[in-house]
């Protein structure tokens, strides 16, 4: 780690019991290259740096079905690999979905991992809360046509309202020429010299890191108010305190 100029704090703490998933939602199936991966490799060589372990999902390359429960195969589906990549959603400390700007929105790909993610999020944790409390989300966004900030701002308020905890500045991404231009990878695109963007993916990056680090060391997110558990259990948290009426 390099060491703070005058007027920084170091870095608090170290990162290496958290975990980090990146998910790329690109339409591209491997081994064909993805911009957004060049994106993805930023964040997640800060990480890797910081000792994080850092997993990683090319969605396209999984038969992930259609539809809003956690196992399609049990609702018509003759085959549905997003249980088993579940269990690598939950495994993580840390989120990040990431993809391209399709006519100035999200890939039909990053639609559908949110919609899986969204069919789990009733589940609890072992507080009683809902299954992605004490996790942290963000977004990355690749493209070469408006639309960015409407991407990420339909991702993390979804990730947000399943239950992610959402940083400050949780989102990066690097738009080129609008119309047929490069592509941030392309030679000549500009975009991996693009301070503007590796600041952003930067400083996204290290917002994750410390709410995640903050999260993990105070036992997850707070236990009060906000256990479904207890709730069904007939626990109102004061909503029948007459001074709330």
């Amino acid at each position: 780690m390099t060491a703070p100029a005058a007027g920084q704090t170091a870095a608090p703490g170290s990162y290496d019991d958290l975990r980090a998933l990146f998910v790329n939602c690109t339409l591209k199936p491997s081994p064909e290259k993805s911009n957004t991966q060049g994106l993805i490799d930023i964040s997640r060589s800060i990480m890797e740096r910081e000792g994080v372990q850092v997993d990683q999902i090319r969605a396209a390359d999984h038969d992930i079905a259609t539809g809003v429960w956690p196992d399609m195969t049990e609702h018509g589906a003759s085959s549905d690999e997003w249980p088993r990549l579940y269990e690598r959603v939950l495994a993580a400390d840390i989120l990040v979905l990431a993809g391209p700007i399709w006519l100035g929105d999200n890939s039909s790909v990053a639609k559908r991992v949110v919609e899986r993610l969204y069919s789990c999020s009733s589940q609890l944790n072992d507080a009683g809360q809902y299954a992605y409390y004490g996790r942290v989300g963000g977004c990355l966004i690749t493209g070469n046509e408006d639309g960015a900030k409407h991407c990420a701002m339909n991702l993390l308020y979804s990730l947000q309202h399943l239950g992610y905890a959402i940083p400050p500045q949780a989102d990066s991404g690097w738009i080129g020429e609008a119309g047929p231009g490069p592509s941030y990878l392309d030679p000549g695109s500009g975009g991996p010299e693009n301070d503007f963007t590796n600041r952003n993916t930067t400083f996204m990056t290290w917002n994750l890191l410390h709410l995640a680090r903050l999260l993990k060391d105070v036992g997850g997110f707070p236990v009060y108010g906000n256990q479904r558990s207890q709730w069904d259990a007939g626990c109102r948290f004061d909503f029948e305190n007459p001074e709330h009426r």
